[in-house]
């Protein structure tokens, strides 16, 4: 008598319970950001430093791991395969993609970009030179007068956000 008494009460709380509850659920929804494009690794904008703080970041290193935002310059326009971003002082840094597993849109020039990835002091040949040239879209003349190689700050990036 007494099992049969706690089943019933087990019972009637469980459809007491499951009934009529005027509470509502809770649903809790998030906003996805239309105006990012991502590429690449899954990263944030967080703690990312300005592309014109990078040389002073580097000084003294040979390579850095850093993310970085700041402004695109020019795209590859064969595919989108690079970029070429202002880190300050009428300077851009080539901005290549790891393992060439992904590109960026061959519009994405002058909007704004946050990458994350190396940064790392590089030479680029007059061969390099003049490829990214012919990429870029440069007249023969253009190209032509690329004689010397180039110095410079070249980055490697695993994921990239494009501000549309």
């Amino acid at each position: 008598m007494k099992k049969l008494l706690l089943l019933s009460v087990v019972g009637m709380t469980m459809l007491a319970s499951c009934g009529n509850n005027k509470e509502e659920a809770k649903t809790e929804t998030t906003s996805v950001d239309t105006s990012l494009l991502f590429f690449g690794d899954t990263i944030s904008q967080d703690g990312a430093i300005a592309s014109d703080q990078l040389a002073t970041q580097m000084k003294g290193k040979d390579s850095i791991s850093v993310k970085l935002t700041g402004t695109i310059a020019e795209v590859c326009q064969k595919k989108g395969c690079w970029m070429n971003m202002n880190i300050g002082n009428n300077q851009s840094m080539k901005v290549t993609f790891k393992d060439y597993s992904f590109f960026v849109p061959k519009d994405a020039a002058n909007k704004t970009v946050t990458i994350e990835g190396v940064a790392f002091n590089d030479t680029t040949s007059v061969a390099d030179l003049k490829h990214y040239a012919e990429d870029g879209g440069k007249t023969k003349e253009e190209i032509a007068q690329i004689t010397e190689p180039e110095i410079n700050i070249g980055f490697e990036a695993h994921g990239v956000i494009i501000k549309k």
